[in-house]
């Protein structure tokens, strides 16, 4: 069975083998901050973004420009994004900023202390919100990714006018309450989930939400030495409850065939009642509804197996990190940047995006909507992620979209997974491997 692991595994054995992950770089690796306005006339600056991040940074970047006579580019890496930039990495090529998912295991496969300027000191740090502070952008003590915007949240969003029209007048308070609640309306013809099977990527949120108390307690710390692994009963319970839910007809009958697209139209449409999703999903909604439709029909809860718990998941376009490129002059001018973009720049970005402001200082803008705000006040007592906590991050999603498929049994899906984070533990120089 063929697998996106390839690509992502040769570059971070390349990362790894091209210098000791212990070593710090040639360059200055520097954590003095410029003014943010300070002048940079001749100084070009190289931006790597995602095709869903391309245009985040176009509000920052315009008065960046006119304040400093900088220049700043924005190149566009195909999908899939961490893959490309791993592998450019791995052969030198590097910019000067670029998007990208700030946890752990994605600082590691970067080889940050090696490839990424350590943002010690930052002057934005203490206008951030005390309880993101320190959420993530971390790795072995050092702060090397700048959180930008709200992290993602794995939680379930819901169409308000679904549960009105069906008597539903709170929403459930742990998992078992949410399956219960499906149950009914599933009986009443009601479709109580709505998953992208042909997408794939979101399957995984389905069971790291039933992780989350297991995360709180420790789960990816005895994963991340092999004490424990996806194989046994914690993990594989969680898939084989996915599955189980599945075959009980709780989904969209096209489930194996649908895609993102339709998951935001059948949720907005009142097709199905919830759907489990992160941030990028309601901003699918935000391109095909207004503030008042979406604060309407669209709420949202976190869910975890003993309450109302989220997962937080970082992505790429919540953080920005800084390459180690060898010019110390561009190096200086990339964390003026970042220092511009979360000091002067910040409330004309959160305000050019219509996002929650991390700064208790700036105010988010009047037209945010209502689910995101909810899913910004889940984060204070959400758990990590696998993503946000293993030292790896395996190709879970895939594994599960065959179990929807019907190729892998959730045997095959927790082995497979496991057998794929031992590998890429064992790259990253995680013991017990």
């Amino acid at each position: 069975m063929k697998r996106i692991l390839g690509a992502a595994l040769v570059a971070l054995l390349s990362l790894t083998a091209c210098s000791d992950p212990g070593s710090d770089s040639t360059s200055t690796g520097s954590t003095e901050w410029p003014a943010p306005d300070a002048k940079l006339d001749g100084v070009k600056l190289t931006i790597w973004a995602a095709q869903n991040s391309n245009t985040v940074p176009a509000k920052v970047i315009d008065g960046f420009q006119k304040a400093t006579g900088a220049t700043v580019q924005v190149v566009t890496i195909p999908d899939p994004y961490e893959q490309g930039i791993q592998t450019k990495v791995a052969t030198g090529d590097q910019p000067d900023i670029a998007f990208w998912q700030p946890t752990a295991s994605m600082l590691t496969a970067l080889n940050a202390k090696a490839n990424l300027q350590p943002l010690t000191g930052a002057p934005w740090l203490d206008k951030l919100d005390p309880s993101l502070k320190d959420i993530t952008g971390i790795l072995g003590g050092t702060r090397y990714a700048a959180l930008i915007t709200s992290p993602a949240v794995e939680g379930v969003y819901y169409n308000k006018e679904v549960f009105a029209a069906n008597g539903i007048t709170a929403t459930p308070k742990n998992f078992d309450e949410m399956i219960t609640l499906a149950r009914s309306l599933k009986a009443k013809g009601v479709t109580p989930f709505y998953e992208m099977g042909a997408d794939r990527w979101a399957t995984q949120w389905w069971v790291q939400v039933q992780l989350a108390d297991a995360a709180k307690n420790g789960l990816w710390d005895r994963i991340n030495s092999g004490k424990e692994k996806f194989t046994d009963p914690t993990v594989l319970d969680a898939i084989t409850k996915y599955q189980t839910l599945i075959k009980d007809g709780l989904f969209n009958t096209d489930i194996k065939t649908a895609k993102f697209e339709d998951q935001g139209t059948a949720l907005l449409g009142g097709k199905a009642a919830m759907v489990v999703q992160v941030n990028s999903f309601f901003g699918q909604l935000q391109a095909k509804a207004d503030t008042a439709a979406l604060d309407k029909k669209i709420g949202f809860f976190p869910i975890a197996p003993s309450g109302n718990i989220g997962t937080f998941i970082p992505d790429q376009s919540n953080a920005l990190v800084a390459f180690k490129t060898g010019d110390a002059k561009r190096e200086a001018a990339a964390r003026q940047l970042l220092a511009y973009w979360m000091g002067p720049g910040y409330q004309d970005f959160v305000t050019d995006r219509n996002t929650v402001s991390l700064e208790t200082a700036v105010p988010s803008p009047a037209g945010v909507p209502a689910a995101l705000q909810d899913v910004h006040a889940a984060l204070p007592t959400s758990v990590g992620s696998m993503q946000a906590l293993a030292v790896a991050n395996p190709d879970l999603y895939i594994n599960l979209a065959d179990m929807i498929a019907g190729t892998m049994t959730p045997e095959q899906v927790a082995k497979a997974t496991q057998d794929q984070f031992a590998q890429l533990a064992k790259a990253a120089g995680a013991g017990g491997f």
